[in-house]
C-alpha cells in the first residue's frame, strides 16, 4: 500500500482530512455538511458510547428519548437560548410533497404546518416542557436523565467529525431541589468527562469554567474540558452547564418542597459528541495513520500469516487458532487476516493506517521456533516473543501502549503550555508557536474580544482549582487574581 497521507508538517488540515477518509472512518454525504460514519469509525464511536453510558448509569442516570422536532415557540421562551441558536436552526414548514406539472416534486402549499417545527439543535426546551408533567414534589427529585441522539446545527463551514450540520451526541438533563445539588451535578459530570478522556482516550484535558462570551446560550455557568491538538490548537471536548432556574421558569417547572412551599427546580445539562472522534485522531495520530488507544480500538490485535505455499498456511491457521482463542479469553479483541487477496506488506500498511495497536506476524520459521513477531503501532517497534504466555505478553503490551500514548500527549501539552506577562510576548507565542498560553486577564468582555480580534485566540477556560497569583492584565494592566488559558481553537 503506497503512502496515502499528506504529512502533518506539510499541511495539517489536509493530513486530517486524508486520514479520516483513508482510514475508513467517515466520508462526506450527498447532503451538504453532513457525513456518513463508516463501520470502522462507528465501531470506535460505539466503544466510546458504551463506556460513557456505563459511567452515566454508575452515577445514577437513566436513558430516555425525546422528539427530534421542537415547536418553534418553545425556543422563544428562554431569550438567551433562542438568540444563541437562531442562526443554526433548520425549520420544517410543511408535511407533504406533491407532483409538479413539470413532472418533478414540489411542496404542497395546502400542507403547511400550523406551527413550524425546529429540528433539535439541543433539547433543553422540549425536555423541560416534558419535565413539567413529571415533577410535582420533592419526592420526584433529583431527576437524572440522559439522551443519546442526533442534533442539527446548520453550520456553513463543516469538517468531518469536528463540525458537521448533523452530528451524534449524548445530552444529560437533570433537575434538582437546590442550587447546591444542581451545581454538584454539573461539576461531577465534568469530572466524568475528564476521567473518560484520560483513562480511555489517553488524552489529557484541562477542566475549567467558560467566560461569559463562551457560555452556553441559556446557562448560568458553562464548564468544559479542553485538550491540545498536535497543531497547537485547542479543542473543546465536552461541556457541562449549570442552568440555574432559567429553563424551569421558562416552562414553569415547579415542585412542592418538604415545607409545602412551591419552588422552581434547579437544572444542569451536559454533553459530548462525535467531536471526540476528531480529538482522538488529532491528539495521537502520525504521518503513517491512526494511533488508537488500545481501550478504544475496535481491533486491538491483528494476526497476519506469512507464507508461500497453501500447505504452510494450513499449519499457520492451526497455530493461530490457539493464539486467537487465548487472546479472546483474556478479553482482547483480535482479527486473523488470512485473506489470499492481499500480500502481507499491504496488510501491514492497512492496519498501520487504521491504528491497530498490535500486529502479530507468524510464518513457518515462527512455527518452528514457537515464536511470533509483534509490532507496536505507537512506536513502530518489532520484537520476537515466545508463543507460550503470548496472551499475558499482549495484555501487558496493550497496557504499556495505553499509558505511553497518554504520557506522550501529556508531555506534548506540557511542552506547549507557555506563560506570557506582556501582550507583545503573548502575541508572539500565539503567532509563532501556538499551544496554551497562561496569561492574566482583567475579566472584561471588551478585553477578551480585543484579544480575539487581534490574535484569533480565545480564553479556553478559567481553570478549576487554579493557583491564585496576583498580576496585571496583559492588555489593560488592571489587577488580575489568576492566569487563564488562552489558545487558538477549533
Amino acid at each position: 500500500m503506497a503512502k496515502v497521507l499528506t504529512s502533518r508538517k506539510e499541511n495539517y488540515s489536509q493530513w486530517y482530512n486524508d486520514l479520516v477518509i483513508k482510514a475508513d472512518l467517515a466520508e462526506n454525504s450527498a447532503v451538504r455538511g453532513c457525513m456518513v460514519i463508516k463501520p470502522y469509525g462507528y465501531a470506535i464511536w460505539e466503544k466510546m458510547q458504551a463506556v460513557l453510558d456505563r459511567m452515566f448509569k454508575d452515577t445514577g442516570h437513566s436513558n430516555a428519548y425525546f422528539p427530534l422536532f421542537i415547536p418553534k415557540s418553545f425556543l422563544s421562551r428562554e431569550a438567551d437560548h433562542v438568540e444563541g441558536f437562531a442562526k443554526e436552526c433548520a425549520v420544517v414548514t410543511h408535511y407533504r410533497l406533491k407532483s409538479s406539472p413539470s413532472g418533478g416534486i414540489e411542496v404542497d402549499e395546502t400542507a403547511k404546518l400550523e406551527e413550524e417545527l425546529v429540528i433539535r439543535p439541543t433539547s433543553e426546551t422540549i425536555i423541560w416542557n416534558t419535565y413539567k408533567n413529571w415533577i410535582q414534589s420533592y419526592r420526584d427529585l433529583p431527576l437524572l436523565i440522559n439522551q443519546w441522539a442526533n442534533v442539527v446545527r446548520w453550520e456553513m463551514r463543516t469538517r468531518l467529525f469536528l463540525r458537521t450540520a448533523e452530528f451524534l451526541w449524548q445530552e444529560g438533563h437533570t433537575a434538582h431541589a437546590t442550587r447546591e445539588e444542581a451545581m454538584e451535578e454539573t461539576i461531577k459530570m465534568l469530572g466524568v468527562y475528564a476521567d473518560f478522556a484520560k483513562e480511555w482516550m489517553a488524552m489529557p484535558v484541562i477542566k475549567g469554567v467558560k467566560t461569559e462570551n463562551e457560555r452556553f446560550a441559556g446557562a448560568v455557568e458553562t464548564y468544559s474540558i479542553e485538550a491540545l491538538m498536535q497543531d497547537g490548537k485547542a479543542l473543546q471536548s465536552g461541556t457541562s452547564h449549570f442552568l440555574g432556574q432559567n429553563f424551569a421558569k421558562a416552562f414553569d417547572v415547579t415542585f412542592l418542597d418538604k415545607t409545602g412551599k412551591l419552588e422552581h427546580v434547579w437544572a444542569s445539562s451536559w454533553g459530548v459528541s462525535t467531536r471526540l472522534m476528531g480529538a482522538l485522531i488529532m491528539a495521537h495520530s502520525d504521518d503513517n495513520g491512526l494511533v488508537l488507544p488500545p481501550k478504544l480500538a475496535p481491533i486491538q490485535v491483528v494476526i497476519v500469516p506469512i507464507y508461500k505455499k497453501t500447505e504452510e498456511l494450513a499449519v499457520i491457521d492451526e497455530r493461530v487458532e490457539v493464539i486467537r482463542k487465548s487472546l479472546i479469553a483474556s478479553g482482547i479483541s483480535v482479527k486473523y487476516d488470512n485473506r489470499d487477496t492481499h500480500k502481507p506488506g499491504w496488510k501491514f500498511a492497512e492496519y498501520e493506517l487504521k491504528g491497530v495497536p498490535l500486529r502479530l506476524a507468524i510464518g513457518p520459521r515462527d512455527i518452528e521456533n514457537r515464536s511470533v513477531e509483534v509490532a507496536r503501532r505507537d512506536t513502530l517497534e518489532k520484537k520476537i516473543y515466545p508463543v507460550e504466555g503470548i496472551a499475558d505478553t499482549v495484555k501487558a503490551l496493550l497496557d504499556e501502549i495505553q499509558d505511553g500514548i497518554y504520557k506522550k500527549a501529556l508531555d506534548f501539552r506540557d511542552n506547549n503550555t507557555f506563560r506570557a506577562d506582556s501582550y507583545e510576548e503573548f502575541r508572539e507565542i500565539i503567532a509563532s508557536r501556538g499551544g496554551f498560553v497562561l496569561a492574566h486577564w482583567d475579566g472584561t468582555r471588551e478585553t477578551e474580544e480585543k484579544i480575539n480580534q487581534e490574535t484569533k485566540a480565545t480564553i479556553r477556560c478559567i481553570p478549576l482549582d487554579p493557583v491564585m497569583e496576583e498580576g496585571k492584565c496583559i492588555v489593560t494592566g488592571k489587577p488580575s487574581p489568576r492566569r487563564v488559558y488562552f489558545a487558538k481553537a477549533y
